[in-house]
């Protein structure tokens, strides 16, 4: 493809890394966040922030020297060579991409329910809602990465303008009693709500699968990626002091779902609610477009190396099959879970995942050019995080902890199956 020709730029990865983020996490999840740290959760934003921050750095580092569809899979290929350790992270990232991508759908139906006349709306319908949305943008998707990067463009644009006047507005008749310090959690508990918060964050990663669509990816990648983590960064914690210094904590809590329309009651009145659940429908919209376009990015670099099955990589439309079978197992995980098991889920494992690829940066290290003293910071953080939301979710629910072992053992097997069984060949990697 001709250079000039490729279709995401600098604001267009920016754009896909703010889509990814802002969705879920921020719509449907501050009310959860906050069940566990209660006003203090900018806090907790903050350093979900910094931690994504330092991430940042070594993945554009690594995406720099490395440009690939495959993202993460290419680093952890690098790092670690083509094989069952890397398989199997592999598998891990792409179970952890889909889990994710079923809670946004879900946060889409829970959302989009509110606008029909029953208040004691069947769960049918939230169902309906959630499928109708996976199926919509796998059908974009297929179109090819032109029609991905026009989408976010245009939606990150409405909801970062919606939630900006929020949160300003928000800030502006804020009442500073209710952010006193005198009604923080435990510090403990602020840092436990990072089991929640990271997921808001994590999306950034998407950015590193757009490397082959990027004229200058050594270029245009790490600034991309610390840009979307800043502005995102930003949002969140504006958005956390307009939200609880509009609201009691309890308040927040007691709305859930819709903590950021419920805020935007006492400001702008029902109109207000109305518009915010709007751009929540089209936030996590666009949020399941961008996770879609890296999911089937990864998946192609994992059919490409043999550690999928070939159908993963085979094309269909603009896109490869990969993007149908993911859309399928989204469909089927967001009838399984609730919202907050899925964030703990997805969280922990992608917290694993950056791990494991920090740790493999610090190896190549003279490839990339990076910092070894960041690197080895963006490692400590992610697993100190991982291991704060382990102990949070083992002393909340033993079935999410299961869940999450059993990640790992059905990763490794797939693995073991892919290589052992089918006979599938593991292609050596030219950079």
């Amino acid at each position: 493809m001709h250079k000039s020709k490729k279709p995401i730029g600098f604001w267009s990865a920016v754009s896909m890394g703010i889509g990814a983020m802002v969705g879920a996490g921020i719509f449907a999840l501050l009310g959860e966040a906050s069940a566990i740290s209660g006003s203090a959760v900018y806090i907790s934003f903050i350093i979900g922030g910094v931690i994504a921050l330092f991430s940042g750095y070594s993945l554009g580092k690594l995406g720099a020297r490395y440009p690939s569809s495959g993202g993460i899979i290419e680093y952890l290929s690098q790092s670690y060579g083509i094989g069952f350790f890397t398989g199997t992270m592999g598998i891990m990232l792409y179970f952890s991409a889909i889990v994710s991508l079923s809670l946004i759908a879900k946060a889409f139906g829970n959302y989009a329910v509110t606008f029909l006349p029953n208040n004691e709306t069947p769960q049918i319908w939230r169902h309906f809602f959630s499928i109708a949305i996976i199926v919509m943008f796998v059908l974009i998707n297929l179109k090819g990465a032109k029609n991905v990067a026009v989408w976010e463009t245009i939606t990150v644009g409405i909801k970062f303008c919606v939630l900006a006047s929020l949160s300003i507005a928000g800030i502006f008749f804020l009442n500073p009693t209710l952010l006193s310090p005198s009604y923080y959690p435990p510090t403990n508990d602020i840092f436990f709500s990072l089991a929640i918060t990271f997921f808001a964050f994590e999306g950034f990663r998407v950015i590193t699968n757009t490397a082959e669509d990027m004229p200058d990816p050594a270029k245009t990648l790490p600034r991309a990626m610390m840009t979307a983590i800043l502005l995102v960064m930003v949002l969140y914690v504006a958005i956390a002091f307009a939200v609880f210094g509009n609201l009691p904590a309890e308040k927040v809590i007691e709305a859930k779902d819709f903590a950021l329309a419920e805020a935007a009651l006492p400001i702008f009145g029902q109109v207000g609610f109305t518009v915010v659940a709007i751009t929540a429908l089209i936030a996590t919209a666009s949020a399941i477009n961008a996770n879609l376009y890296a999911v089937t990015n990864v998946t192609y670099q994992l059919a490409k190396d043999g550690e999928l099955p070939a159908e993963f990589g085979k094309p269909i439309g603009h896109s490869r099959e990969g993007l149908i079978i993911s859309g399928v197992l989204i469909i089927i995980l967001s009838l399984l879970f609730d919202l907050s098991e899925i964030a703990a889920i997805g969280s922990i494992s992608i917290l694993l995942v950056h791990t494991v690829t920090h740790i493999g940066h610090l190896k190549i290290i003279s490839e990339t050019g990076a910092s070894r003293i960041l690197v080895f910071i963006a490692a400590m953080l992610s697993f100190i995080a991982m291991i704060l939301a382990l102990i949070y979710v083992s002393r909340t629910s033993d079935y999410v902890v299961y869940i999450l072992v059993g990640f790992v053992l059905v990763a490794s097997f797939t693995e073991i199956l892919l290589q052992k069984i089918t006979k599938r060949e593991i292609k050596p990697r030219v950079i």
